[in-house]
């Protein structure tokens, strides 16, 4: 049997490393993880969700919910995938960027303002931006193609495999 690898999640603003303890892995191969988790810090307005690890891609697509269920949004972060601290361990290094898509299909990109500044204070370098821009135009691609749908494709497929 595989063992599934150990997940962390570093931010660069504000700068922190948390290990993803509660978060459950539903699926997981070469090209996706799959998690179901619930928010690390809870809201009135965010409860759980489920992501999808694009491994070779360069992005994260997650569904967030309320605490009734509904679904708020799905929220893309583009994201640069490393070895973690320990063996068997990914590291997602979130690079800022990110996408908003509403129920309604409006989509927002946001955060490009605090991407510029890290570059701008050095806390990431040009090979991280280039990274950063050239994945968040893959996902736009990709939404602009196919909208959400294929893109959840993995989440909705490791659900039903594992009700």
């Amino acid at each position: 049997m595989m063992s599934y690898p150990v997940l962390y999640r570093k931010r660069i603003i504000p700068n922190e490393c948390v290990l993803l303890k509660k978060d459950r892995i539903l699926q997981c191969d070469d090209n996706t993880i799959v998690t179901a988790w619930e928010a690390i810090h809870p809201r009135s307005d965010l409860s759980h969700g489920y992501s999808c690890y694009y491994l070779k891609r360069g992005y994260k697509v997650s569904k967030f919910y309320r605490a009734d269920s509904s679904l708020m949004y799905w929220y893309c972060d583009i994201v640069d995938y490393q070895k973690g601290p320990e063996e068997n361990s990914i590291l997602t290094l979130d690079l800022l960027a990110d996408v908003v898509i509403y129920p309604d299909g409006k989509i927002r990109i946001v955060d490009l303002d605090e991407l510029a500044d890290a570059f701008e204070q050095k806390l990431i370098d040009e090979h991280q931006m280039k990274k950063a821009l050239n994945s968040l135009g893959d996902l736009m691609d990709a939404i602009y193609e196919n909208s959400i749908s294929a893109l959840e494709a993995p989440i909705i497929k490791a659900l039903s495999a594992n009700q």
